[in-house]
């Protein structure tokens, strides 16, 4: 049952994407807000999945790359409902959207594995770490388009070439402002991600940090966004430096996601979470 509604929100985040490129295109409002009405329902059906997968498997359906892709991309679906209803940057749809759906798109193609579920991957502590984690993650995307939706305006302006993107894209006061509060509300949430992860670590090795890639990854990203937090709240960093900054933390981020559970060994590896080792 959870491959139908899997299946059913990659193809309903395919539309919705169409739509918002189609708005972003012809600028059409109508096009804009059915298009956000469709990834709505397209977000509910993720949620329907995810659960369903959760009770299916007793533990966080994020083990393997393949649930972790989809489980990234409802992430950033989240995320992205919730700053249209803070910001109402609707074109904000036309980049995130699309994104989302190419990791549903990749997560389809991986082939289901089978995953040894220890009773530590059923911690309640454990749901939280990913489910922040995520989550952050997923607000990480935002500031991360913002930063790119910024580099576009402002080339633009600086070029006095007002090419079709000038009347698309918001101010670049709200660009900004969109990417400093996607920052802040993002390293909170990897923050609580981190702590609880120490917990988990606790409780599954008596340890709360043991230099594992993974760890070590997720604290450098930390550091990158406290960083950053830190030129912007003391040092005043604003507009172009801000953007170009969380776009290159976002990379950061993705290589911790992706490069370290694939490239370096350690127990949060995709391959380790086939066996008997703690995520």
């Amino acid at each position: 049952m959870g491959i139908v509604f899997f299946k059913l929100t990659l193809i309903v985040y395919l539309i919705a994407s169409a739509g918002y490129l189609l708005f972003i295109i012809k600028k059409n409002k109508k096009v804009g807000y059915w298009s956000h009405r469709i990834v709505l329902f397209g977000f509910a059906l993720n949620s329907i999945y995810l659960v369903l997968c959760y009770y299916q498997l007793g533990a966080v359906p994020a083990l393997n790359f393949k649930a972790s892709l989809s489980f990234f991309s409802w992430a950033i679906i989240a995320a992205y409902i919730i700053f249209q209803i803070k910001f109402r940057i609707m074109v904000l749809g036309s980049f995130v959207v699309p994104f989302a759906a190419f990791l549903m798109i990749i997560s389809s193609t991986i082939p289901i594995s089978t995953i040894t579920v220890r009773p530590i991957f059923k911690s309640f502590w454990l749901l939280l770490h990913v489910t922040t984690s995520f989550l952050g993650n997923g607000i990480f995307v935002i500031a991360f388009i913002a930063g790119v939706m910024y580099l576009i305006q402002e080339h633009q302006i600086k070029s006095k070439r007002l090419g079709a993107f000038y009347n698309r894209l918001p101010s670049l006061n709200s660009l900004d402002s969109l990417n400093y509060n996607a920052i802040n509300y993002g390293f909170l949430l990897l923050t609580i991600g981190m702590i609880t992860g120490s917990i988990v670590a606790q409780g599954a090795h008596g340890s709360y940090w043991r230099w594992d890639p993974k760890e070590v990854w997720s604290l450098i990203t930390w550091l990158c966004y406290a960083a950053l937090l830190h030129q912007r709240m003391a040092i005043g960093w604003r507009g172009r430096r801000s953007a170009l900054m969380s776009i290159g933390c976002f990379f950061i981020l993705i290589f911790t996601f992706i490069g370290v559970n694939f490239l370096m060994e350690g127990y949060h590896s995709f391959e380790s979470l086939k066996g008997n080792q703690l995520p």
